[in-house]
């Protein structure tokens, strides 16, 4: 059974066949075979069957990158459920969203995570009768053992420990879990990833098990992947540059894949140097604070053979020391978006100042063309299968060919390297992070206070960009930039949450009423 797999349940039977005997995932104490990782997956997708969990369930996973979100992924999948993953840096209220939208019936999520329940923040939020849809919360352990094991009730329904999972497994066999498996369609849906949309209003976007594993294998390709390779995975699971360039790229070609839980970046170099890490994701700030760490010769990192970059402009220096001084083979950078996850991407021979220049040319079964305005389209076998209960969405960004209208504008240059030179969206990307300001202008107008706020995206050396409010108060009534961030802070995630806010008496606009945001950027508000 050595065929190329189009379903992540094939994706795993093939790489326990091929490379059974190789470490699968090295997180801390915890090592896993492929053979075992199998195991571990078969027994988590029959505690699931025997929950109630159908094919085509929606099952959320809330939880920070440790071998858990891997076993639960590929579980809920192998039991023919849809993966709903959901960002770390959400709020209760932000994860609720998720939940009600999706109808998720299960959801993986840690006993505590940098202290806090989150289970207890999401039925929080929810109140009484909030979560109808919800059967069963499969609690992984904390973060920190010391935080211990929380008392939050679930009234409506089944709170699962992970290591009850064997137990609450049995009434269902091994048949029956592989049956469920080889039932997979290329065209099931594999996943919902939700990315804010200019509306304000997050979309679900849906993808089949065949692009999921598709565009896996070709960023593999690129990246010239092997079961070699110690790849250590600082990239969130919940984004589809953990999962699918991460998670995904490790199950195709055998890698060992090292979860990264919270960010540090003495703790990055340490794990380098013991784990033998070769192949390293991150923004471009991330790879510079390496280079200029006071200590970084006191680390070993001559395993480092790749480096990943993007969401941010790469200097053709960076790129340099890194090979220079690091002794990276190749640094590549990408462009994607998660409705078609990489677009393009540079080659392992490509030279600095091309990595630097551009995203790369486009990857096997997608195509790029420069539409109007100058904005970049894109079509080809890995683009959605549309959003989540919004077919009228669907439709503005698809059109009639199958071009996906990316709202990003750029050049092609003759070899087919793609620059991204611009946003027709308003959106830009904190800490790698997109942020849409009609989503934190909702949150804004929610402000008893507030008559008016506009968010723009102002320039900051570390974050890349972080948010800056214009927010104009409602004649008679008072408001501080603190009470706005305070407010900010207990609906958002933090890098969502503006990091300057200024009242003021009015925002500039056109004659037809838009907000004129370039005026705000030229400071003429």
């Amino acid at each position: 059974m050595t065929t190329e797999p189009r379903t992540t349940p094939a994706a795993l039977l093939r790489a326990a066949e091929l490379y059974g005997s190789n470490e699968a995932i090295a997180d801390g104490s915890d090592r896993v075979t492929y053979t075992e990782l199998l195991d571990r997956v078969r027994t988590t997708a029959r505690a699931l069957m025997a929950a109630g969990i159908e094919p085509g369930d929606r099952v959320a996973i809330w939880a920070p990158n440790t071998h858990h979100w891997v076993e639960a992924l590929l579980a809920a999948q192998y039991a023919g459920a849809t993966v709903v993953p959901i960002s770390t840096r959400y709020t209760g209220h932000e994860a609720l969203d998720l939940l009600q939208r999706t109808a998720a019936k299960a959801l993986v999520v840690p006993a505590r995570f940098l202290k806090a329940d989150r289970l207890a923040n999401v039925l929080d939020a929810a109140g009484p009768g909030g979560l109808p849809d919800l059967k069963l919360v499969v609690r992984t352990p904390s973060d920190n053992p010391a935080d211990g094991v929380p008392t939050t009730a679930f009234p409506g329904g089944e709170i699962l420990e992970w290591d009850r999972l064997a137990a609450a497994a049995e009434p269902v066999s091994v048949a029956d879990a592989d049956a469920r498996a080889a039932a997979v369609s290329p065209d099931d849906i594999a996943d919902i990833l939700f990315t804010s949309g200019t509306t304000g209003k997050s979309k679900g976007v849906m993808t089949a098990h065949r692009q999921t594993v598709g565009i896996a294998d070709a960023w593999a390709d690129c990246a010239e992947i092997d079961s070699n390779d110690r790849y250590l995975v600082i990239n969130p699971f919940f984004h589809t540059f953990g999962y699918k360039a991460g998670i995904m790229v490790c199950l195709l070609r055998g890698a060992t894949n090292v979860p990264f839980a919270t960010f540090d970046v003495p703790k990055v170099m340490d794990t380098v140097a013991a784990e033998k890490v070769t192949v390293l994701p991150g923004a471009p700030t991330i790879h510079q604070t390496i280079l200029d760490f006071p200590t970084r010769d006191d680390y070993d990192l001559s395993s480092l053979r790749i480096a990943i970059t993007g969401a941010a402009a790469v200097p053709v220096v960076l790129v340099e020391r890194l090979q220079a001084e690091l002794g990276y083979e190749a640094v590549l950078t990408a462009y994607g978006q998660t409705e078609a996850v990489v677009v393009t991407m540079c080659r392992t021979d490509d030279d600095p100042v091309t990595v630097a220049t551009s995203s790369g040319r486009a990857i096997p079964g997608m195509e790029v063309r420069i539409g109007d305005q100058g904005e970049i389209l894109v079509r080809g076998e890995n683009v959605m299968l549309g959003y989540l209960d919004d077919p009228e969405a669907t439709a503005k960004t698809i059109d009639a060919d199958g071009w996906l209208h990316t709202g990003d504008v750029g050049v092609l240059d003759e070899r087919g390297y793609l620059d991204i030179t611009d946003r027709l969206k308003d959106m830009y990307i904190s800490n790698g992070f997109n942020v849409y300001p009609a989503e934190v202008e909702n949150t804004l107008a929610r402000i008893d206070s507030v008559a008016e706020a506009a968010v723009i995206g102002i320039p900051d050396e570390r974050a890349g960009e972080v948010g800056r409010a214009y927010v104009v108060v409602k004649p008679g009534a008072t408001l501080t930039a603190d009470e706005v961030i305070a407010f900010c802070k207990e609906r958002l995630a933090g890098f969502k949450i503006p990091r300057e806010v200024r009242i003021v008496d009015g925002l500039p606009r056109n004659p037809s009423g838009k907000v004129l945001k370039n005026d705000l950027r030229e400071g003429k508000s």
